[in-house]
């Protein structure tokens, strides 16, 4: 299969999907204990990532969709640590003997992908290196399904699937949560920004948990701003006043920020 290369043209589709990609309501719940796990697990991640130069959460998000986030798995395929890969690719890692830890497994897999060399992580670059990573038989043999490595349990993906390696299914559905859903829904909750390398913000401090009308609207309108991404929930809370004054300067009417002392 011939490889696809990056150019302006992907990196703009990658981060038009991004920017309008909405977890599907009843998937969420899966998709928050996904990332709940992979937050438990943040520190093995940061240490694979920062000895190679990788987002952490690009090999946790890779890690879910390889093994579930089983620390007894090969980073390549899922396979058991206990020996070298049998499964594409096989004999992994040539050095060393087994049993493997999952972080020497890890890097060698990372590094077979040749994801340490990238040196300017920007978020379509790193889309591209995750759909690469599972492969391209998705963009050149079925472009009509966007890969579900990466949108799975999104609005970006219904159904379709190789069920096994070269067998297509155009009925089956995936049942794991796509690797840019987990990095989506990492942003939504601030744990990550795309845009500064994965940097941790402050916890979103709810002022609202109410459904409000047309709050679903607006959030849809903000995320087509350039750095907004929220979760489009009806619940206009902190995140959405955010942006709201990020945008426009202001804060919503219920948020209490609006007060000044002496009012």
């Amino acid at each position: 299969m011939s490889a696809i290369r990056f150019s302006d043209a992907l990196a703009s589709e990658y981060q038009r999907l991004y920017d309008q990609c909405e977890i599907r309501p009843n998937r969420f719940k899966m998709v928050d204990k996904v990332v709940d796990g992979i937050l438990a697990d943040q520190e093995r991640y940061e240490l694979v990532g920062k000895a190679l130069n990788i987002p952490w959460f690009l090999i946790a998000a890779i890690h879910n969709l390889e093994s579930s986030r089983r620390f007894t798995r090969h980073l390549h395929n899922g396979d058991p640590l206990s020996d070298r890969t049998r499964q594409v690719p096989a004999g992994r890692p040539h050095a060393g003997n087994p049993p493997f830890t999952w972080e020497e497994s890890a890097e060698d897999a990372l590094r077979l992908h040749g994801l340490h060399r990238i040196e300017d992580w920007t978020l379509p670059r790193l889309l591209y290196e995750m759909e690469r990573y599972n492969g391209w038989g998705y963009r050149s043999h079925h472009p009509h399904v966007l890969s579900p490595y990466l949108w799975s349990y999104s609005n970006h993906y219904s159904r379709g699937k190789y069920v096994a390696d070269g067998r297509w299914s155009d009925t089956a559905i995936s049942n794991q949560s796509g690797g840019v859903v987990v990095i989506r829904r990492l942003e939504e909750r601030h744990q990550i920004n795309t845009t500064e390398t994965g940097l941790r913000r402050k916890p979103d401090l709810r002022f609202s948990t109410k459904i409000q009308p047309r709050a679903d609207d607006l959030q849809r309108f903000l995320n087509t701003f350039s750095g907004i991404l929220l979760r489009v929930d009806g619940i206009a809370a902190t995140k959405t006043s955010d942006a709201v004054e990020k945008i426009f300067g202001f804060y919503l009417d219920n948020d209490p920020r609006n007060k000044t002392d002496g009012q």
